[in-house]
């Protein structure tokens, strides 16, 4: 039969620019994803489904189905329908049949704001409203057609969301603006909510998408929260036979609220495939995700090891068959891993036990009540004013928190270092080592206590070198150094002034290897602001 070209898909049609392609950014909820990206993810779902299927096509199947729960320029949907439209044509001959069944038995979605639903509608029924004129779909009862959306409200459990954090005062709004209470994740039972919304009991073969990355506010005064993990979590309890989102990079190692979503996704073994870009832009054009950004294939049946791809310089370097749960964390470069196993395989105690906590002293950053100049009962209080490190004068009646601190020598070290995502970089800001008495604010961690300046002084020429710093690199994967990242640097002895000639010779380090870190690891600016 005669295929009629005045109904065929927009995403069939020979044009350029792709829209998708031109289109910004609306905030941090509405990153958009390239085409170009979207389709290298189904490249990979592709070919794990023909694997697992004895070399079938999951374009050629009439009764997959596909949810794109958190859809925003349609992107996905849109390139799924593509190719369901080509590779079901010896299955359903008839051009406006096949494209009616995709569109109305297949693909799905859910808005995560009325204008993302409506452009989302544009780019898979090439008309915002389903059942309108100029609609690619031909039997929709409803203009919302399979990408739903309607206003969710958040569930206040006194001054935050119960299901994602949203902080009340600044979410509690007006009906005239988006309350990003994204539906997929406000209930705790995502398959009758689906079945409300698609008005069956829709089984999801794939689930596919970029979800919101943040919720503003939702740590705390402009403290964002990680909500990614939320959408991951939901999308796994919907038992789908394949997962696959985009999301940061930074739950590898870190992320506050993390560690349990960390530890699923390293151990359980479902993780078939896993592709990191440590520099978001590569993959994201103009778009910077600190740490990077990753997409990973969930396989319900699987369970082993992981095929990992890291693309860096426009260079994929291909790791077959990782375990992803060799470590607590997960070490992105694979050529640090001889490293670590020749360091780790000493069985030496680990610094972090000398590290503090955030806040060491309970002093925050935007603390005032300090004074100038030193005066009876005074300590030293460092800390960083106007861009700049300062020492003020604070009572000592006013530190209530490690005060046996207060008057042992220390180190005092950046709480956050950021160098931009090119190598190599410093990784650390520089230590101060800080005679008694003497505290300091939020933005600093302590390493204490050393029972001299000789001592204090001996850890500082530790931490500058290229091995300290490379050994925390592996665990900081944004600008936070925080107490977790010094967990694989060992403990020396404080009797000398360390050098990287004395610690390579020691762990048995290679040129080959040395030539690693140190393409990684720049030295240590003298600079006592960096």
């Amino acid at each position: 039969m005669t295929e009629t070209p005045a109904k065929a898909p927009l995403a069939l049609a020979a044009h350029n620019p792709d829209v998708l392609t031109c289109i910004a950014n609306l905030s941090n909820d509405e990153v958009f994803t390239p085409p170009e990206f979207a389709n290298r993810m189904l490249d990979t779902l592709e070919l794990a489904w023909a694997e697992a299927h004895d070399g079938a096509s999951i374009w050629a199947d009439p009764t997959v189905t596909f949810l794109d729960p958190f859809t925003k320029s349609g992107v996905f949907l849109r390139e799924i329908t593509a190719r369901l439209t080509k590779g079901l044509e010896g299955e359903i001959p008839e051009l406006r049949e096949r494209v009616d069944h995709i569109l109305t038995k297949q693909v799905f979605g859910i808005g995560i704001t009325s204008l993302t639903a409506l452009l989302a509608r544009r780019s898979v029924y090439c008309s915002k409203d389903a059942t309108g004129e100029h609609s690619i779909a031909s039997s929709f009862d409803r203009d919302w057609g399979n990408i739903w959306f309607e206003r969710t409200e958040h569930t206040w459990a006194g001054a935050k969301c119960a299901y994602c954090s949203a902080p009340r005062d600044r979410f509690d709004r007006d009906d005239a603006l988006e309350t990003h209470a994204y539906a997929f994740v406000h209930t705790h039972d995502v398959a009758a909510r689906l079945a409300r919304m698609f008005g069956a009991d829709v089984k999801f073969d794939v689930i596919i998408g970029n979800p919101p990355y943040q919720m503003a506010g939702g740590a705390g005064g402009s403290s964002d929260s990680s909500i990614y993990q939320l959408f991951v979590e939901q999308a796994i309890r919907m038992e789908p036979r394949f997962l696959s989102m985009v999301i940061p990079s930074r739950w590898m190692a870190g992320g506050r609220g993390l560690d349990a979503f960390r530890a699923m996704m390293l151990t359980e073994g479902k993780v078939r495939s896993l592709v990191d870009f440590p520099d978001a832009g590569e993959a994201f054009p103009g778009v910077q995700v600190k740490g990077g950004i990753c997409y990973f294939l969930w396989d319900d049946v699987h369970a082993g090891m992981c095929d990992v791809v890291r693309v860096e310089g426009g260079i994929e370097h291909r790791q077959p068959s990782r375990d992803l749960g060799e470590f607590d964390v997960f070490v992105r470069d694979e050529r640090a891993i001889g490293i670590l196993h020749k360091v780790l395989g000493r069985d030496e105690k680990s610094v972090v036990e000398l590290v503090s906590g955030d806040t060491p002293f309970g002093i925050a950053t935007n603390f005032t009540a300090f004074v100038a100049a030193p005066g009876p009962g005074t300590v030293a209080l460092h800390r960083i004013g106007q861009g700049r490190r300062t020492v003020s004068y604070v009572e000592r009646e006013q530190v209530r928190k490690n005060t046996q601190q207060i008057d042992a020598w220390k180190l005092l070290v950046p709480k956050a270092y950021g160098a931009g995502e090119s190598f190599p970089h410093q990784i650390l800001g520089r230590e101060i080592v800080a005679s008694p008495p003497s505290v300091c604010t939020q933005s600093y961690l302590t390493i204490a206590p050393f029972a001299s300046e000789a001592e204090a002084t001996s850890f500082a020429s530790y931490y500058r070198t290229r091995l300290f710093r490379f050994l925390v690199s592996l665990r900081k994967i944004t600008q936070d150094a925080l107490r977790s990242t010094y967990t694989w640097v060992p403990r020396q002895s404080w009797d000398r002034i360390w050098t990287d000639a004395e610690l390579y010779a020691k762990y048995g380090i290679t040129d080959d290897e040395i030539a690693f870190i140190e393409s990684v690891v720049r030295p240590m600016e003298l600079n006592p602001d960096a």
